[in-house]
């Protein structure tokens, strides 16, 4: 279906992010939820064009095909840095917006997800100081080749990316699995669905700096130090 045929509440639902751009743009998601995107855009004055865009560019997020194993570490860098880091912080921002709403509206029913939206806030608090410190420390050693001088900073990130999937636990926890119950309203299930792209978001980060940039395969060019005796 053409986004300008679905209705508002549907894309808040299927589309995760798309309740931001809704909100910068004034679009009514809840109670104008039945209402199709063309026509809320047109009641509201605002660009088709633009507005499409920008929703079609959080769907473009999830169409990723590249084998990053071989991709030299600067590159795979720049990629960590653009589509994690700098979504990871956009989600988080909207997602402790979306489960505050949640809890302030539904927090009498049982299967409401309360704490939730605290948890999240102390996730992006962690995942912040944790990034800041790739960006700042660790990655331009990569980049600059001084692999050697990164073993104590690729160990600490790797602590805490534990630490990131206990986090990622405590969430499951708190949302019985991401299930969503019974008549659960359009923020509601938007909150669900933006929390499912940020998990699948967030373990696809932490492999790909896991098992492909920590572990030097990003890097082809650079020698390995192993003499063959233990068969690696």
């Amino acid at each position: 279906m053409n986004l300008l045929d679905m209705p508002v509440g549907q894309i808040a639902r299927q589309i995760p992010g798309s309740t931001a751009v809704f909100n910068a743009l004034g679009l009514d998601y809840c109670c104008g939820g039945k209402t199709p995107l063309g026509l809320a855009i047109h009641e509201k004055g605002l660009d088709t064009t633009e507005t499409v865009n920008r929703l079609e560019s959080l769907t473009a997020r999830t169409s990723e095909g590249k084998d990053w194993s071989a991709a030299p570490d600067a590159e795979l860098i720049d990629h960590l840095l653009n589509r994690y880091h700098r979504v990871h912080r956009e989600q988080l921002n909207e997602l402790v917006r979306l489960a505050s709403r949640v809890e302030q509206v539904h927090g009498a029913r049982p299967d409401c997800p309360v704490g939730l939206a605290q948890h999240l806030a102390d996730m992006a608090r962690e995942l912040e100081a944790h990034m800041q410190k790739e960006e700042q420390i660790l990655f331009p050693m990569l980049k600059a080749g001084q692999r050697a001088m990164a073993t104590g900073p690729i160990k600490v990130m790797r602590h805490e990316h534990d630490d990131h999937a206990h986090a990622l636990e405590l969430l499951n926890e708190l949302t019985n699995n991401l299930t969503l119950p019974k008549g659960a309203c359009n923020t509601w299930r938007a909150l669900f669905a933006g929390l499912q792209a940020f998990v699948d978001d967030l373990r696809q980060h932490i492999h790909l700096e896991n098992n492909i940039l920590f572990e030097g395969k990003a890097t082809p060019q650079t020698p390995s130090l192993c003499c063959g005796a233990c068969g690696g």
